[in-house]
């Protein structure tokens, strides 16, 4: 079905070629994993599938790819796309319909199909991907997770013989993943769609795959076979894998349930042994309080939203911004509000325990038109303290961040943040107290080089110049300074902006799904930034589906439905009694209180 001959990719002002010497068979009915770490050019050989690369991303391609025996260097992406389906790392790059519903029928009015098969598709399509309470919503007030969904199901519709997906489950939460991957090995296995896809959480893919290729280094040949061959000598693996290597396990396994029938002996030799955790600061569970214990509602703010901040308009995260207003977020944040503009930061005397907190949240109620995105919230984040908050697309978790980052305006309830509430808080005065990354990074985003946005990021922040590139060098060391932000695949694009907030270094920092795009390495040199930048007393805050790194990092977990907090405490707690949210290691080790392949490295030492 896709064939791939030699072919090596090397883009306009590019050294070296991204890829080269790629030559495998994908036969069909496959589903193909493409593994590697960040920057290695995953997304490329996904672009010659499609014929986006080099058709629309310019650069040279030798060599020779087919797809169902078409030739992608002479048919375009609009002439391939009766046989092939591709979803990018940025769903909202793939919208051209403003509703659920038109997105998904948008592709099949493209290939001319019949109105009663594009009905008949759309109502399967909905009730494959759980969207069909969504059918109406405008796709701009859709939780990151919801639109992810929205683009996979739009290419679903047209029946395409092979699908493209790049990153196709980041975004997702768990229960939500595994849907949208058993739906794809449903079309592998009864169907025979082919499906390729490029993805760093593993732990969710592994099991699911025929086959995998794996791409080593930029540049090096890709290594393929089957996934337990593959695993045992790549560098990027799933939790699961990493603890058979260190039990000395063999073959390796790839699930939890075979991992499970190997742990007996390793469960007795830990079973005289406890986690070695770091401690956090003692916080009090802050959920839902009682209506009679709720403190006065906020006072309205008048005259609409703050210049220079996005108004709110939809539940599952910072809402979209009039057209004429889409300027980076950094550059909004920074804009120096005019005298008459901007309201006075608070200035009233809170009491000795919110003043203790970096930031606290009380009965928070945030309505975006029709929809109540946050139902009495309350949330009390330490100085010093890292918390996770989980929950399934479109429970609220990025409206709670946009609460802390004044993007969003309370309907009733209180937000403070170092005491003032961060809604009323000139620009300039904001990014000294709060520091947000967003779902998309690129919002952060406006230099035309790497080099020219680490230098804003030092000026903005006061910061000595290097300090910014600095720490982008400690998250993925091999970005060059002259590229432009643009080109950055999104695990670079992400490590950026986290660069550019880290570096003023603000006592609270807000990440939004922040291992999007992120492979193991620079996860776990995430997690060293983050952890370093704890232990100086800042807070952290971040919103995640990623529950490896909620275990490896968070000392809290507050769990989230529909607009609600339903559990918040210590994360062993919380995940421990989860089976939708426990990491790998604690569902293999069950019923012993281990998270993380770290903890029972130490253990064993």
């Amino acid at each position: 079905m896709i064939r791939f001959e030699n072919v090596s990719v090397t883009y306009d002002g590019a050294a070296e070629p991204t890829v080269a010497g790629v030559d495998f068979e994908v036969p069909e009915g496959e589903l193909v994993l493409l593994a590697g770490p960040s920057g290695v050019g995953k997304s490329t050989v996904l672009g010659a599938v499609s014929g986006l690369v080099p058709h629309f991303t310019g650069g040279t391609l030798r060599g020779r790819v087919t797809v169902a025996g078409r030739d992608t260097r002479t048919h375009r992406p609009r002439e391939l796309a009766d046989v092939v389906g591709a979803v990018g790392q940025d769903p909202l790059a793939h919208f051209v319909t403003d509703t659920v519903e038109d997105e998904l029928a948008y592709g099949m009015e493209s290939l001319g199909l019949a109105p009663e098969v594009m009905r008949r598709r759309v109502e399967e399509t909905l009730d494959l991907l759980g969207l069909a309470g969504l059918r109406d919503r405008p796709i701009g007030t859709l939780s990151g997770g919801q639109r992810q969904r929205v683009a996979i199901g739009s290419v679903l519709t047209p029946h395409p013989r092979v699908l493209v997906l790049d990153e196709p489950t980041s975004a997702l939460d768990p229960a939500a993943a595994e849907e949208v991957l058993a739906v794809l090995q449903r079309l592998v296995h009864d169907l025979g769609t082919t499906v390729v896809m490029a993805e760093h959480r593993l732990e969710r893919v592994i099991q699911y795959a025929d086959r995998v290729v794996l791409l080593p280094a930029p540049g090096a040949a890709p290594v393929t076979g089957a996934p337990a061959e593959v695993m045992a000598v790549s560098p990027v693996c799933p939790p699961v894998v990493e603890l058979g290597r260190l039990a000395g396990w063999s073959p390796l396994p790839l699930t939890v349930r075979d991992a499970r029938r190997r742990a007996g002996a390793l469960r007795d030799r830990l079973a005289s042994r406890r986690p070695h955790r770091d401690g956090a600061p003692h916080r009090p569970p802050s959920g839902r309080r009682r209506p009679d214990r709720e403190p006065p509602a906020a006072t309205p703010v008048s005259g609409g939203p703050h210049p220079g901040r996005p108004s709110a308009g939809r539940a599952g995260g910072p809402a979209p911004v009039a057209a004429a207003a889409r300027v980076p977020l950094r550059a909004r944040l920074l804009r120096r509000a005019s005298p008459a503009a901007a309201p006075a930061p608070v200035s009233a005397p809170v009491s000795a325990a919110v003043s203790a907190a970096v930031a606290e949240v009380r009965g928070l109620t945030v309505r975006r038109g029709r929809v109540t995105a946050l139902r009495q919230a309350g949330l009390s984040v330490a100085a010093g303290e890292t918390v996770a908050l989980m929950g399934r697309n479109g429970a609220g978790k990025s409206t709670l961040l946009g609460s802390l980052a004044g993007l969003v305006e309370p309907a009733s309830g209180s937000v403070l943040v170092g005491g003032a509430a961060p809604h009323r808080l000139p620009p300039r005065d904001l990014v000294r107290r709060v520091g947000l990354v967003p779902q998309d990074p690129r919002d952060l985003l406006y230099a035309d080089t790497v080099a020219a946005e680490c230098a804003a990021a030092d000026r903005d922040a006061g910061a000595a110049p290097g300090a910014c590139r600095a720490l982008l060098s400690g998250l993925l060391p091999d970005i060059a300074d002259g590229a432009h932000p643009r080109d950055l695949s999104e695990g670079q694009c992400l490590a950026l902006a986290l660069a550019v907030v880290l570096t003023a270094r603000p006592p609270l920092l807000l990440l939004d799904e922040p291992t999007r795009g992120l492979d193991y390495a620079a996860k776990a040199r995430l997690v060293a930034v983050l952890r370093a930048l704890a232990a100086e007393g800042h807070a952290v805050v971040l919103a995640t589906h990623d529950v490896e790194l909620a275990a490896e990092l968070a000392h809290r977990v507050v769990l989230l439905a529909e607009g609600e907090v339903i559990a918040d405490g210590p994360t062993a707690e919380i995940v421990v009694s989860s089976p939708s949210f426990a990491p790998q290691v604690t569902k293999i080790l069950a019923p012993q209180p281990w998270l993380t392949v770290s903890e029972v490295r130490e253990a064993l030492r």
